[in-house]
């Protein structure tokens, strides 16, 4: 669902929105501040790993929140959103106290709105095109906490209010991988009467959202409530499924499966190749935190291993690495290090995040880079060589280029090192079908407004794509993709 400026326009002169804004003078509006989003202790909440840190807004911060928004005539913020949530719309049913109202506007577009109100960068998309920053330059409307504080009110008040579902029209699509890229374009495909199944490698679904975020930023409670969801609207799960292996396209299609949406993401960790790096204690961030979020590693009654340390190290600067160093520090370590080769400023995680790092006691080594491994008899890294960095000019990315300080290594005591400095695509649906057009970075290509590829039945979105993103510009891609599929199934049948 897209909307028009005349449809927008139609929305924001109905009665109960005139006679919202009539309640309070757009000066006074303007003259409320920006709430905060109420957190856990920073010492407590570092000894838990399956405890939220945010704990949500109350009904009165929400609602007094939600009055700050002007209802603007041209709601810039919805051009933000990568899934078009009619933003005005929700947030003013916040402030007039129709929370399930609020909650179900959001659904309308979004398939995944509590875990979007968790974990997208707003501050990056609707709220950096929000009014107060754009004309006033002041702090946004906090959209992505009232999202957040919808999504929840629904749920803990029991009631499940489920978009409308289309009658089903005999088509059968599959989709590969159930992150959030595949959640979003299976809610959208259900709700047009597609029959919906969505494969899974692992045995849980959710993807990214599951294996990759940890719980005190995204309980999985939250996802299976998400997942639940779609499962009433009719989409079918596969889990323990191979698309590749267990069962290629050809049979798929032998059982009745006419396209197909590819999101089996960038699970191919990078490494840098430097001396040392295959000792002992050195992993992925993908394998340490598939390990304690998706397996329960750090449980005493389960039997997944992972690596303990005291002196830990993460590369990186990215909201996994975030994840990463805090994760670990949870797990026991008495030194959690960010080591970072650029300065903090141009670190690519999100700001708060980075200020929940640093709450909890994170060390971060900005302008640092490690050059060396060495390891004990064992075989276990012990320590790690740095080199300082300093910057020089701008690069491709716009960021200043981290250029080495010669002669400034020294060395680091270490006895885990968890490296976070980027994914690669799945290698596996490419190479099982040859006439698809990828990349030199092993990507699918694919046109971007419709994500459809090479292969006309093929469509394909999230990190197979993008090569690593955030989890609401995979939806997004969902969204697009299932648009795209719609309308070449209808065009190809058609003809037909």
């Amino acid at each position: 669902m897209s909307f028009t400026k005349e449809f927008l326009k139609q929305e924001r002169e109905a009665q109960w929105r005139l006679d919202l804004r009539n309640t309070i003078k757009n000066k006074e509006r303007a003259a409320i501040e920006r709430v905060s989003m109420p957190e856990l202790d920073p010492i407590e909440r570092a000894k838990e790993q399956r405890v939220e840190v945010n704990t949500g807004l109350p009904v009165e911060a929400a609602q007094k929140e939600a009055s700050r928004c002007m209802d603007c005539v041209n709601p810039t913020c919805i051009d933000g959103c990568p899934v078009s949530i009619n933003i005005p719309k929700f947030v003013k049913y916040i402030e007039k106290g129709d929370f399930m109202d609020a909650a179900t506007t959001l659904k309308e577009t979004n398939s995944l709105p509590a875990v979007c109100g968790r974990v997208c960068p707003q501050e990056k998309q609707c709220e950096a095109q929000c009014f107060y920053v754009q004309k006033m330059k002041k702090p946004a409307v906090a959209i992505g906490y009232l999202e957040r504080f919808a999504a929840d009110y629904e749920r803990e008040s029991g009631v499940q209010n489920l978009p409308k579902v289309a009658e089903l029209n005999g088509r059968k699509v599959a989709a590969i991988g159930s992150g959030p890229a595949s959640l979003a374009f299976a809610g959208d495909m259900v709700k047009m009467g597609y029959d919906v199944t969505v494969f899974e490698a692992l045995h849980e679904i959710g993807g990214v959202l599951k294996y990759g975020i940890p719980e005190f930023r995204l309980p999985n409670s939250t996802v299976d409530l998400e997942l639940d969801t779609l499962e009433k609207l009719g989409v079918k799960f596969e889990k323990n499924y191979i698309v590749g292996k267990t069962a290629s396209f050809d049979d798929l299609k032998g059982l009745g499966f006419e396209a197909f949406f590819v999101a089996s993401g960038a699970g191919l960790p990078n490494f840098m190749n430097i001396p040392g790096e295959n000792y002992n204690g050195i992993l992925s961030s993908n394998e340490y935190l598939t390990r304690v979020n998706l397996m329960n590693a750090a449980e005493e009654d389960f039997d997944t291993p992972v690596l303990f340390g005291k002196n830990v190290a993460v590369i990186g600067g990215g909201n996994t690495a975030m994840d990463s160093v805090r994760t670990a520090k949870r797990l026991g370590a008495d030194r959690s290090m960010i080591i970072y080769r650029r300065s903090r400023e141009e670190m690519p995680a999100r700001v708060e995040e980075v200020n929940h790092a640093l709450e909890e006691d994170i060390e971060f080594m900005n302008l640092n880079n490690p050059v060396e491994y060495f390891a004990d008899e064992n075989g276990r890294v012990n320590r790690m060589r740095l080199l300082k960095m300093e910057l020089g000019e701008p690069d491709a990315s716009g960021r200043r280029r981290p250029v080495p300080v010669e002669g400034s290594e020294y060395d680091v005591p270490v006895d885990l090192v968890v490296v976070a400095i980027g994914v690669s695509p799945n290698p596996l649906i490419p190479s099982a079908m040859p006439n698809l057009e990828v990349s030199k970075w092993g990507t699918i290509e694919v046109d971007m407004d419709t994500m459809q590829s090479s292969i006309p039945e093929i469509f394909a979105g999230g990190d197979i794509v993008r090569g690593g993103a955030t989890v609401i510009l995979a939806m997004g891609d969902g969204r697009k993709a299932a648009a795209g599929m719609d309308k070449y199934l209808k065009e190809k049948y058609s003809t037909n």
